[in-house]
């Protein structure tokens, strides 16, 4: 059980360390690419944002030695821990000190996040769902998405970072469905996983998901885009586990209240790293950088 521990944590720290890079270069490209194609064309042209992609991979790598020894209930709350790491090291790579907002905000996000996480183990169900399910639940994803970023093109700084993390961070919830539906046919032979149209969904919203994430990193600081992606991805998985798997949640109405209060706790350190003072002084830099066609150091 301590290899799994250590194991997660070692995740935990690569999928940050992974953040950092990828956000730091993707924090140089001009705000003309930002949702567009080209910005992943470029990304994939720089060492640092390449080195970020090897890193996530060796992550997963741990994530999944983990899972080998120890159950998801237990993994998935650690692997959130690389918040702690993530958002201490952007800001100090980008010589700012991080304050008691700061620490409390990563601090509510961390751990709103790992109750909830802990209290909603859903259990149950089947990925078998009718069409008309889907389509009830791929719409609603995708209006959530489209409303996320709508309303993000009003806003700039921390919260239009945000905003898109939240449409990055339901794709990528949907995408894992997608997953599921799609490893489940895999006993079925090749064929049967071709034939099926969420095995090509899935493509669509991987490569999507990344350039959403890719754009939330390239709008604002990492602290305004990681946390909402890690809570948005694992809520929306849950949900539609929930609404078209007929998953329950582990522990019935008791665990739904802990879960709540998990999320309301996320939700305020959300909010308090993106009204932050230090959060927007960063996010000047990289604009001013960006402006003057040099590198930003910015985290």
């Amino acid at each position: 059980m301590w290899g799994a521990v250590v194991a997660s944590l070692a995740a935990a720290a690569c999928f940050a360390l992974a953040g950092v890079l990828q956000q730091r270069a993707a924090a140089r490209r001009p705000d003309e690419e930002s949702l567009s194609p080209a910005l992943v064309r470029h990304l994939v042209r720089q060492p640092m944002w390449l080195g970020g992609i090897g890193l996530a991979v060796l992550a997963y790598g741990f994530q999944a030695l983990a899972l080998a020894h120890a159950p998801l209930s237990l993994v998935q709350p650690l692997i959130v821990c690389e918040l702690v790491f993530a958002i201490p090291l952007a800001a100090r790579l980008a010589r700012t000190r991080l304050g008691p907002r700061e620490w409390a905000g990563t601090a509510a996000v961390t751990c709103g996040l790992a109750v909830a996480l802990l209290a909603a183990r859903p259990q149950g169900g089947s990925t078998e769902a009718s069409p008309g399910g889907w389509l009830l639940t791929l719409g609603a994803l995708g209006g959530l998405a489209a409303t996320a970023l709508a309303a993000g093109r009003a806003v700039t700084g921390p919260p239009k970072a945000s905003l898109i993390a939240l449409a990055a961070g339901v794709v990528m919830g949907g995408q894992s469905v997608l997953l599921d539906a799609t490893v489940d046919r895999f006993d079925e032979g090749a064929a049967a996983v071709f034939a099926s149209w969420q095995t090509y969904l899935l493509v669509a919203a991987s490569l999507g998901g990344l350039l959403l994430i890719q754009s939330a990193f390239q709008a604002g600081p990492l602290a305004a885009g990681m946390p909402v992606i890690d809570a948005a991805e694992p809520a929306v998985a849950i949900a539609v586990g929930i609404g078209l798997f007929g998953e329950s949640l582990r522990g019935g109405w008791a665990a739904g209240v802990a879960a709540g209060c998990g999320a309301v706790v996320t939700l305020a350190g959300i909010v308090a790293l993106d009204t932050s003072p230090v959060l927007r002084a960063l996010y000047g830099r990289q604009t001013a950088g960006r402006r003057k066609g040099v590198p930003s150091g910015a985290g």
